[in-house]
């Protein structure tokens, strides 16, 4: 999940604040209780939440209610560099990507194509290959690869940490994500 979403829709796992002042219509998304109970389904959510349709945002606060709040997200931002978000930055640079781009006219969409877990006792590990692709777009949806760190906390599983790596010929996808 993840690039500079404000600079560059194609690479990111794109995400998450409240939308103050948009056009758009945020959808009411609530958590449900048993997908907060596995690591993986916790993840997989995630990528449902901040997808949208056409003329509609994610709901921000539903998002970044999967974060603790010393979260700390980095993102691939360039070929060369990568980006430390805090979970509110994050989620301002994913409303930024929403209202800067055609993506909050013509939607969204954020798929999990392949995921590995490591659970031990409170603590989880999941891998995550993505595709990202603006609704309508003539580019190919763009694959990257996430890395969350979660940890079980009063009965539920949360977002400690996430990094992002982008594919490339020489770095190309971990083998434990192909099919």
């Amino acid at each position: 999940m993840w690039l500079d979403v404000s600079r560059c829709w194609e690479t990111s796992f794109v995400t998450l604040v409240l939308v103050a002042g948009s056009s758009a219509t945020p959808l009411q998304a609530q958590v449900a209780p048993e997908v907060l109970e596995t690591a993986e389904g916790l993840v997989s959510e995630i990528y449902d939440m901040v997808s949208a349709e056409a003329g509609n945002v994610p709901d921000w606060e539903a998002v970044k209610s999967l974060f603790i709040p010393q979260a700390v997200v980095v993102l691939r931002t360039s070929r060369e560099a990568t980006t430390v978000f805090s979970v509110e930055s994050f989620l301002q640079d994913f409303v930024n990507f929403y209202e800067n781009t055609p993506a909050g006219a013509n939607g969204f969409t954020e798929r999990v194509l392949a995921m590995k877990s490591l659970v031990f006792g409170d603590m989880a590990n999941v891998l995550v290959l993505y595709e990202a692709q603006i609704t309508g777009s003539a580019r190919p949806p763009q694959q990257g690869v996430d890395n969350f760190s979660l940890i079980k906390q009063d009965g539920r599983w949360w977002i400690v940490s996430v990094t992002n790596e982008i594919p490339t010929p020489d770095r190309p996808i971990p083998e434990v994500l192909r099919n």
